[in-house]
């Protein structure tokens, strides 16, 4: 990165000095309660919560910067009072907070408009619609008012510090379609900063490559920008995406959904990566921050140079990019319904769900099926079981019936509206529908979590108790009840002695393609409360942490209230023999059958990429898996004994950044629990 770029991360990174600008926190039930005293509807509270929170907001503009915009007021204000939202709440199902969130919007609806080409577009459709579309509308118009003003008063802020350059852009935009790649990265910069300011939470970038490649390609054929100049535009907005982040919505510092997918295969078979791409894995590298993670889209004939320039990533820690497999998802999707062209749009959502840009308001991850409870439930009956095949057939019906209470239970959806989102939601301004509503996709997806430990106790089971008869089924409730005290040398059998998921042993392997062929037999055909479907995933999300704590001790020698592995993972204490046996072992599954998302995630010592011999290994094993027909991967660099270090001492590891689940956060801001879990996976070496 050159001087400009190091001083502006030094600014808003390293030393956060504008910090400094942040005004004193309000009661964020404070504007809620004067909705209430007026009775307002729900999406005149949405237009009222934007206005404040904008016109609220201090303009800071530094006289060096090109990319404006950071926040000022630290606590977005809720729509309802906690009363209201409780009333809400005892009516209908809430999904996570009632926002929408965890979608793509398609910001080119916006960028590649301008606000009053847009407004355009609103007024034609208020041509004979009446009642709430009109009030819809009305909204939409409204907000294109609002942020119009926000960013008027960010031009005059911009001429007071002198920033020429800032001026002009905003002269200009968002009022018209932007004239260059500055005013383009702008203006998305701009919709995403106000879309947090709505309350919509992790929004994803995208395809970035793809919407923001026309305005790159014509400043770069015009001679308007060198490709030094682009890629110094790239890493300042990037920058952008961490001036914020630890106010953003999210689990912890880190999870706030700001994914970019690059590249993929174009509809006709051909590979979308291009320039723009490049440099977003350059600057990327160059910057090294959590902030935006990066996903690569592959397939069977993506070159190996892409997959070590993926890999140089990896080495430096930052837990991604990701990849996501064109040739297992796209007919996943197909097979699900999504139309050809809207499936080769695909992109993830905050951290690994597959979604279709400006057309799904799908949620992906509305709650978590647990492997590891179906199979605890079927033990409750083993004894009546004389074979494996029917206690096999008491875990196919333990997952139906938990499957179906899945199903039952996300019934009647409430979700704020949204005039903003809305706005950058295909459909919604010609019918004047808001997208809280429903767009042209409306799944739901259930992740399934504790596989490998359901997989690998399966494999106990058959071996121990029907096999070898080691010992009966009676004997093997008894042994878990007692939590395996006083039964030591049964618990370092079946820990360590039984076939595992992970070592491309069918004995255990052949159980995980059993499991997640019911999983998704089991939500196969069944329509949501919104017309849509249910989808199957193998990720995990938080509920590899939430379902642990719940789960007594498992046939797989694992003790009551252990960890389970996150998303699509070997067990934490499994002995593999190696990572080219775990994606041997994590390839046979029909995966495209469960692929709503969950990535086999994996650590390698961060001396595997220690040359650039090493580097192309661990490509080549990257490409393998993907080959293989793997769905998605995601890889860890990691180092034991400077995790352990950072515990102590993490003033000297501030930059240290792990992958979590499906983001990336720096070490020494997670919660133990989540430090913990990352010491204890396997460091595998290639």
């Amino acid at each position: 990165m050159n001087e400009y770029i190091a001083n502006l991360k030094k600014r808003y990174v390293t030393e956060k000095s504008h910090h400094v600008y942040r005004q004193e926190a309000v009661d964020k039930y404070q504007e809620a309660k004067k909705y209430a005293a007026e009775d307002l509807d729900d999406i005149t509270r949405a237009v009222k919560r934007l206005r404040w929170m904008l016109e609220n907001e201090k303009p800071v503009v530094f006289t060096d910067e090109k990319i404006a915009l950071m926040r000022t007021v630290p606590v977005l204000q809720e729509m309802y009072t906690e009363e209201e939202f409780a009333e809400i709440s005892a009516k209908h199902y809430i999904h996570e907070q009632g926002k929408i969130c965890n979608i793509n919007p398609m910001y080119s609806l916006l960028v590649d408009a301008g606000f009053d080409a847009k407004r355009k577009e609103i007024d034609a459709s208020l041509e004979g619609k009446d009642g709430k579309e009109k009030e819809t509308l009305l909204a939409m118009r409204e907000t294109l008012d609002i942020i119009e003003e926000f960013c008027e008063r960010y031009r005059k802020a911009a001429v007071e510090a002198g920033n020429d350059i800032e001026a002009d852009v905003l002269s200009r935009i968002p009022k018209n379609k932007p004239a260059s790649f500055l005013e383009a990265l702008q203006f998305l910069r701009i919709v995403h900063y106000c879309l947090w300011t709505s309350f919509n939470y992790h929004n994803t970038f995208g395809r970035f490559d793809q919407y923001m490649y026309p305005y790159f390609k014509a400043d770069l054929d015009a001679g308007k920008i060198t490709m030094d100049e682009a890629l110094e535009l790239v890493e300042e907005f990037f920058i952008c995406c961490n001036k914020d982040s630890d106010l953003y919505t999210g689990m912890q510092q880190g999870d706030n959904g700001q994914s970019m997918v690059l590249g993929g295969l174009n509809i006709d078979g051909t590979d979308s990566y291009n320039e723009l791409s490049e440099l977003c894995m350059q600057a990327s590298l160059e910057l090294k921050m959590i902030d935006p993670k990066i996903n690569l889209r592959v397939n069977k004939n993506t070159p190996l140079e892409r997959y070590k320039f993926g890999t140089q990533l990896t080495k430096q820690g930052l837990g991604f990019p990701q990849y996501g497999n064109d040739d297992v998802v796209i007919k996943a999707l197909l097979d699900w319904g999504y139309d050809k062209e809207d499936a080769y749009q695909y992109v993830v959502a905050a951290c690994w769900e597959f979604i279709i840009p400006g057309l799904g308001m799908d949620i992906p991850n509305i709650n978590g099926l647990s492997f590891t409870q179906a199979l605890l439930e079927a033990m409750e009956e083993i004894e009546s079981c004389e074979t494996m095949d029917a206690f096999l057939e008491k875990v196919r019906i333990a997952i139906k019936r938990q499957a179906d209470e899945l199903i039952a239970g996300v019934g009647n959806l409430y979700m704020e509206p949204s005039p903003l989102m809305s706005l950058l939601m295909k459909g919604c301004v010609e019918t004047g529908r808001d997208v809280s509503l429903g767009a042209k996709y409306n799944n739901y997806g259930f992740h399934g979590t504790g596989l490998s430990t359901a997989v690998d106790s399966l494999a106990s089971i058959e071996k121990y108790v029907y096999e070898e008869k080691a010992f009966s089924a009676a004997k093997l409730k008894e042994i878990l009840a007692k939590n395996f005290e006083g039964y030591e040398d049964e618990k370092i059998m079946m820990r360590y002695d039984a076939p595992k998921m992970g070592n491309d042993d069918d004995a255990a392997d052949k159980f995980a393609v059993m499991l997640l062929d019911w999983f998704a037999d089991a939500v196969q055909g069944v329509k949501n409360d919104r017309g849509g479907i249910f989808r199957a995933g193998t990720g995990s999300a938080m509920y590899y942490i939430w379902h642990s704590k719940d789960t007594p001790a498992t046939p797989d020698g694992r003790e009551n209230g252990e960890a389970l592995a996150a998303n699509y993972s070997p067990s934490l204490f499994s002995r593999c023999d190696g990572p080219i046996s775990i994606i041997k072992s994590f390839s046979k599954p029909n995966l495209s059958r469960v692929a709503n998302g969950g990535p086999l995630t994996m650590e390698l010592h961060d001396s595997v990429f220690r040359n650039d011999d090493s580097i192309e290994k661990v490509a080549m094993f990257v490409k393998s898996f993907i080959d293989m027909g793997g769905h998605q991967l995601q890889i860890n660099a990691v180092n034991r004994d400077e995790l352990l270090d950072a515990k102590v001492h993490p003033e000297n590891h501030r930059n240290l950044i792990v992958r979590v689940w499906g983001w990336s956060g720096y070490f020494v801001e997670l919660d133990e629990v989540y430090q913990d879990h990352i010491l204890e996976r396997m460091e595998l070496a290639i």
